[in-house]
């Protein structure tokens, strides 16, 4: 094919060579890819012994291959690898790298499903199955993305990576390990491959995980004096996050995407670990924060905050001892809207759809919160469905919603690639 002339701005050559690619896009093959995705389980379950995303990585890695792309994996722990293809185009150009995650979360019960979770049945137009939302079909739209530009036969002025880490429903340890080991050097900017109703998603809220251990003396519930109460003291502390909340809101306000932040208790148990009885005072309590954070928050403040909090309750209560640990942070990434990649993504949307795209933020974190952390790369996330369906019984992807996504993924390479004067 023709290389298309860029220097014409939105010319005719270009706008040809995009349509080459968007027409190799065939929903029916999109569709089957997601239900063969959707159809190998893959929940990390330590205790069994196929527990992983071993399974979904070889398929993946197999499917990548029978493509004709070059494949790479890597454990990152036993039966967890890490997959990823590179393609070079035919010229030197920026790299754009696609991350759609293996895992998915607990199906839970059957008995809540109507469709069972791993068989991927399509009904109304919609597929259904664990995963099918978050994110196996947002996974299936990149390949077929990067593979219909390939098969284009443009001559495409840059590199595409298509990037499928382990863990990003737990620890993200995957593309943290993904980062670590050099994987991610050269990349200009990514999209995050996620549910988010093709919303072109530019902030994503931070997160802090914070656990505190309360001290205490056991003693008989009969005799309260003789020993020392961490529940109480734990309940003081939990009042105390309360109150914080309050004044980080007034503090920060609401941000136009990303809504309020929160300091939330998830866990408060006592004892922290054996077994409790209603008629001992446990020796310890344990209390959990789940903490989101706005671009406008700083985490350093915040800890300290929290910190403040538990000296203030020692100078009160001599018999108060307690310590804190913070054990993830996840900081708050913003793009500019005048990102080339944004940018290029706005533009593929009004192309595709014939209006603009609408702007919105992510309320948890995603493998992109590393990505921009650890590797200084700008990313939008966005991608097919309905952003409350992840971890629903009953989870569901419509057909037609990935197809744009699919299409909207493709577009995105090739404006990003050819630059400003493709869609001036």
């Amino acid at each position: 094919m023709t290389e298309p002339d860029v220097e014409t701005g939105a010319n005719a050559t270009f706008q040809r060579a995009l349509d080459g690619v968007l027409n190799r896009i065939d929903r029916e093959e999109l569709v089957r890819l997601t239900q063969e995705l959707v159809r190998i389980p893959s929940v990390y379950r330590p205790e069994e012994e196929n527990g992983n995303e071993a399974r979904i990585a070889r398929f993946v890695a197999d499917y990548l291959q029978q493509s004709g792309f070059g494949v790479s994996s890597e454990e990152v722990a036993p039966g967890r690898p890490n997959v990823w293809a590179v393609w070079e185009g035919a010229h030197s150009g920026k790299t754009l790298l696609f991350e759609a995650h293996t895992d998915v979360v607990t199906e839970g019960s059957e008995e809540d499903w109507d469709h069972p979770p791993f068989e991927a049945e399509r009904d109304g137009g919609r597929i259904y199955g664990r995963g099918a939302c978050d994110t196996k079909g947002n996974l299936a739209a990149a390949v077929m993305a990067v593979r219909a530009i390939r098969d284009s036969g443009v001559r495409f002025p840059g590199r595409l990576i298509l990037c499928h880490p382990v863990d990003e429903e737990g620890m993200m340890a995957g593309i943290k390990a993904f980062i670590e080991r050099g994987h991610a050097e050269g990349v200009n900017a990514a999209i995050i491959c996620e549910p988010e109703e093709n919303q072109l998603c530019i902030k994503q809220k931070g997160a802090l995980r914070v656990e505190v251990t309360v001290r205490g003396t056991m003693a008989h519930g009969a005799m309260p004096l003789s020993g020392v109460n961490p529940v109480t003291r734990a309940a003081r502390f939990v009042v105390a996050v309360e109150k914080l909340e309050r004044e980080e809101i007034e503090r920060h306000g609401e941000d136009p995407f990303l809504g309020y932040p929160s300091l939330t208790p998830t866990i408060l148990m006592g004892p922290n670990c054996g077994e409790p009885q209603i008629n001992v005072i446990p020796a310890s309590a344990y209390v959990a924060l789940d903490i989101r954070t706005v671009p406008a928050q700083s985490h350093k403040v915040l800890i300290e905050c929290l910190e403040g909090i538990l000296a203030r309750l020692a100078s009160e209560d001599p018999d108060f001892d307690a310590s804190l640990e913070v054990i993830e942070e996840r900081p708050p990434t913003e793009t500019p809207k005048d990102e080339p990649l944004v940018t290029a993504m706005a533009k593929a949307h009004e192309r595709l759809t014939g209006k603009e795209p609408t702007y919105n933020g992510v309320p948890g974190a995603t493998d992109g919160t590393f990505l921009h952390a650890l590797a200084s790369v700008p990313i939008v996330t966005t991608g097919a469905g309905d952003r409350e369906i992840p971890h629903h019984a009953d989870e569901w992807v419509d057909e037609e919603e990935l197809l744009t996504t699919c299409k909207l993924y493709a577009a995105t390479a090739m404006y990003y690639a050819y630059g400003r004067k493709a869609h001036v």
